[in-house]
C-alpha cells in the first residue's frame, strides 16, 4: 500500500523519518543489479564486509553479511570491478542509505556466465541437449579426424595416447584456433572439412585447459548447432575435468580432457588382442566340441551296423544257445544237488534214532554224574576241613590257658570262682591256678 503524504504541519521525529525514508527505499526500488568499484574494504572479526561502491561520479556504502559472503568464492580487493545485487535501504542510525549485497560476482565473468547460462537454458528448451539426438561412438573406428589447434599440448597427448593405444587407425588433423575473436567460425569450417574428406567415423574436438574467457569460443551458438546436427559422431575433450561448454552438451559425448577423449575413441591393442586370443580359444574348443561330436556318433553308426551285420546275428544265437545249454546244466546240478542235500538228512536222521546212540548218551551221562558227585563230595570234605580249623582257632583264642599265659591267673574258693575281693575274708582257702599249675594260699 502506498504511504500517505505527511501534512505540512506534523511534526516527525529524526527516527521516524529515517524509519520512513528507510521504508520508502526498500519497497519503491527493492532489490536491484549495480556495477562498480570496490573501495575501502574492510572485513572485521564478525566476518562481515563493509566497502564502498564507486564509479567516475559517485559512491554508495554497501554491506554483505557473513552468511551471504562465505558463498562468493573470493575475497574482494579494493579497485576490483564487480556486479552485485543487492536491496537498497537505509542505514537508521546514521541517515545513510547503503546497500544490503546478498550476491557478489567478479564484473567480467559474471556477464560472461549470464550469457553462458542463458544460452544453454535456451538451448536446452529447444532440445539441442536431448539424448536421443546423441550418436553412438564406434568402437572400433577406421579414421579418426582431430579438430584441435596443431601447436598446442592437447594434439600431442591425443597423438601420444592414439600411437599407444592404437596405431594402426589413421588420424586426420584439421588446424583451427581455440581461443579468440575468429575461432569459432574455424571451429564450424573444420567441421565442415572434415565432413567433405569423408571416412572418418568420430570426430575429437579438443583444447587444453584455460579460463573461461579462453574458452568462450566453444559457448558459440552456431557452433553448438553445427555440432547437434553434425552426421558424425563428435568427442569434446575441452579444458579440465570442471569445464563445461556448450559444445559439450551438444556433443556426442563429453569427456573431461583430450588424453580422456582419444582412448574414449580408441580400443586398446593389447586388450584387442587378449580379445582375439580369446576369441581363438573359443573358436578352437568349439571345433574341437564339434569334431567331438560328431566322431562320437560315428563310432555310434559304424556300433549300429556292426550290431546288424549277418555274422554279429549268428554270434547272437550261439551266444543265446550258449546261455540255454549251461542254464540246462546249472538246473541239472541244482536238482542233483537238492537230492543228495535230502539223502545226507535221511541217513543223519536215522543216525540219531538208533539205540546204541541213546545207550551211549546215557552212558555218557552217568560218567558225568558220577564224576560231578565226586567233586562235590570232595568240595564238601575241603569246604569242612576249613572250617573246622577255623573254629580251632577261634576255641584256641578264647581258652583260659591262654589268658594265664599272659601272666594273669584265675582264684577258687571252694567250687566258686573269685571274682571280687568282697567274696573273700581273712582266713579264707583259697587256690590259685597259673599256667604252668595251682597253689594251695590262705588270705591274711
Amino acid at each position: 500500500m502506498q504511504a500517505q503524504p505527511p501534512s505540512s504541519d506534523t511534526v516527525w521525529t529524526v527516527s521516524a523519518l529515517n524509519f520512513e525514508v528507510k521504508t520508502l527505499l526498500s519497497k519503491g526500488i527493492g532489490t536491484l543489479w549495480i556495477e562498480g568499484e570496490i573501495s575501502n574494504f574492510v572485513c572485521p572479526s564478525s566476518g562481515h564486509w563493509y566497502f564502498t561502491l564507486k564509479d567516475e561520479r559517485a559512491q554508495c556504502r554497501a554491506a554483505m553479511f557473513k552468511g551471504r559472503n562465505s558463498r562468493v568464492g573470493f575475497v574482494p580487493e579494493n579497485g576490483q570491478h564487480v556486479l552485485l545485487r543487492a536491496q537498497v535501504t537505509l542505514y537508521e542510525a546514521r541517515g545513510e542509505y547503503q546497500l544490503l549485497v546478498d550476491h557478489l560476482e567478479d564484473a567480467g565473468i559474471g556477464e560472461l556466465m549470464r550469457r553462458y547460462e542463458q544460452l544453454k537454458n535456451r538451448l536446452d528448451k529447444e532440445g539441442l541437449f536431448r539424448d536421443e539426438l546423441k550418436q553412438p561412438i564406434p568402437s572400433q573406428p577406421k579414421k579418426i579426424g582431430i579438430i584441435t589447434s596443431p601447436t598446442g599440448a592437447a594434439i600431442r597427448d591425443v597423438l601420444s595416447v592414439i600411437r599407444r593405444r592404437a596405431p594402426h587407425i589413421p588420424v586426420l588433423i584439421f588446424p583451427t584456433m581455440v581461443q579468440g575473436e575468429g575461432a569459432a567460425a574455424q571451429l564450424i569450417e573444420a567441421l565442415q572439412s572434415a565432413r567433405r574428406e569423408g571416412g572418418c567415423d568420430v570426430i575429437l574436438m579438443v583444447r587444453g585447459g584455460g579460463s573461461l574467457e579462453d574458452l568462450w569460443c566453444f559457448n558459440d551458438e552456431a557452433l553448438a548447432r553445427v555440432i547437434a546436427a553434425y552426421p558424425i559422431p563428435v568427442v569434446t575433450g575441452i579444458g579440465h575435468e570442471i569445464d563445461f561448454t556448450i559444445a559439450d552438451f551438444t556433443a556426442d559425448l563429453r569427456t573431461p580432457t583430450p588424453s580422456v577423449a582419444a582412448e574414449t575413441v580408441t580400443p586398446d591393442r593389447f586388450e584387442m588382442m587378449q580379445t582375439i586370443d580369446a576369441r581363438i580359444n573359443r573358436m578352437t574348443s568349439l571345433v574341437l566340441q564339434r569334431l567331438t561330436h560328431d566322431s562320437e556318433g560315428l563310432r555310434q553308426i559304424q556300433k549300429r551296423l556292426k550290431g546288424q551285420h549277418p555274422s554279429r546275428q549268428f554270434e547272437a544265437l550261439k551266444m543265446r544257445l550258449k546261455y540255454a545249454y549251461d542254464n540246462l546244466l546249472d538246473r541239472a546240478r541244482m536238482h542233483i544237488g537238492a537230492d543228495r542235500h535230502r539223502l545226507q538228512l535221511c541217513h543223519s536222521t536215522i543216525q540219531q534214532s538208533s539205540p546204541l546212540r541213546k545207550i551211549r548218551q546215557q552212558q555218557e551221562y552217568l560218567i558225568h554224574l558220577r564224576s560231578n558227585t565226586i567233586n562235590a563230595i570232595k568240595q564238601s570234605l575241603l569246604a569242612a576241613g576249613h572250617q573246622f580249623a577255623i573254629q580251632a582257632k577261634s576255641l584256641d583264642t578264647l581258652s583260659p590257658l591262654k589268658t594265664l599265659s599272659r601272666g594273669f591267673a584265675t582264684i577258687r574258693k571252694g567250687e566258686q570262682l573269685v571274682s571280687s575281693v568282697n567274696q573273700l575274708s581273712t582266713g579264707d582257702e583259697i587256690e590259685i591256678t597259673l599256667s604252668d599249675g595251682s597253689k594251695q594260699a590262705r588270705v591274711e
